[in-house]
């Protein structure tokens, strides 16, 4: 059985990008328990309309609800799931047991997947899940390919998910307090300051003035910063053990950055396009050092990370309206005439063209795009669709 690809959704248009470049299912938060920031959940009017829409499109939208609960919040979660139930959402994702127990009593139908913050890392464990009443549990990213390949072979009856992609934190699974200790907002729940990313001195007790650098590998200071994961080339090998959904990591990420990494996955894992052309496509945007994180046990060895965010292209903006010569396109950075722009488009691949031509919507002609969000036309011989984007290459 073909893997599902599923993409991160944290605003109704990161969940459209997700779905026109090629997810085959969604997962977003909603009003209740779902461990991100408040802007990244959604309202239940919101919700159902995210649900209707990623139906619309013949795909799968599972639902958030992966904060380990407090008395309150453990009281409301039948509720919650009878709601979530209600308005169609194929999945919860839980990481609470109690959490867990009151959803299977309260909607029995609705189906529960086990969150990667539940540390599931041995087929013990996702047994226990099964008999609990989980459908599915999404591993441990401690795990190595080989650890998941034994673990798939023991499991019958129940659907692993495996992170591929994305931002990893350097706390086991996502368990940290640094936030809470020194910015006073818990990673636990939604709301991490990402201390890990911060460049940290050392400072002796008796020189209190002067802050020594903390060197790694000759310039570097950002000790405690994970690299980011990106497991495109191991996609094969995951399948083949028989895991059921590859989840990219990014609820917080921008539409660009959503409709980049899924389109990458997508057309690898169709066979559209090779392997070298798909990861320079993830090299497009932002993104700190890639590794394969856990998954040869080689978290410690590797390659040099810098703590800084990368990319080769810059997000230009996203096409409203495509005609016959000319796209209306809102900007959200800085281009203009005589600008080569690259097309991110599901249905094609490598195509750019230079600008030769823009126009205001009252139909002058400007040489450059300054305001962010204002809407041009952008004369291409390339036609263009709504939903496209357009990037430029970084000299």
């Amino acid at each position: 059985m073909k893997a599902e690809l599923l993409a991160p959704a944290g605003t109704p248009e990161n969940l459209r990008a997700a779905l026109r470049f090629g997810a085959d299912a969604v997962y977003c938060g909603g009003p209740f328990l779902q461990l991100r920031a408040e802007a990244a959940g959604f309202s239940m009017e919101a919700l159902a309309a995210a649900v209707a829409e990623t139906h619309r499109a013949g795909k799968k939208l599972y639902v958030a609800v992966n904060c380990f609960a407090n008395n309150e919040e453990a009281a409301s979660a039948g509720a919650y799931a009878k709601k979530l139930y209600e308005l169609g959402a194929d999945a919860a994702i839980v990481s609470d047991l109690g959490v867990l127990a009151a959803f299977r009593e309260a909607a029995p139908d609705l189906p529960v997947h086990i969150s990667t913050q539940a540390n599931a890392l041995n087929y013990k464990t996702v047994e226990v899940y099964r008999r609990l009443g989980a459908s599915r549990v999404v591993l441990g990213r401690e795990m190595t390919l080989p650890d998941v390949e034994t673990l798939a072979a023991r499991c019958g009856g129940i659907e692993l998910e495996v992170f591929v992609h994305g931002a990893m934190c350097m706390a086991y699974s996502g368990r940290c307090l640094l936030s809470s200790f020194l910015a006073r907002r818990s990673g636990n729940r939604g709301e991490c300051a990402q201390p890990c990313r911060w460049q940290y001195y050392l400072v002796e007790k008796t020189r209190p003035g002067t802050a020594i650098p903390i060197e790694q590998a000759g310039e570097a200071t950002a000790v405690l910063s994970s690299t980011d994961l990106n497991a495109l080339s191991l996609t094969p090998r995951l399948e083949a053990a028989g895991v059921a959904s590859f989840k990219i990591e990014g609820r917080m990420k921008s539409p660009y950055y959503v409709a980049t990494v899924v389109n990458a996955y997508r057309r690898f894992m169709d066979g559209s396009a090779p392997l070298e052309t798909c990861l320079r496509e993830l090299d497009s945007a932002s993104h700190r050092p890639y590794a394969q994180g856990f998954f040869f046990d080689e978290a410690k060895k590797d390659p040099f990370n810098d703590g800084l965010y990368h990319s080769t292209c810059i997000f230009i903006g996203v096409v409203l309206r495509g005609e016959t010569g000319r796209a209306l396109v809102e900007m959200r950075n800085r281009f203009g005439v005589g600008d080569t722009l690259e097309i991110l488009s599901p249905a094609s691949i490598g195509l750019s063209f230079r600008v030769e031509r823009i126009e205001n919507e009252a139909g002058e002609a400007v040489a450059d795009v300054s305001l962010v969000q204002a809407r041009v036309w952008v004369y291409t011989p390339v036609a263009l669709q709504p939903g496209d984007m357009l990037r430029r290459r970084k000299e």
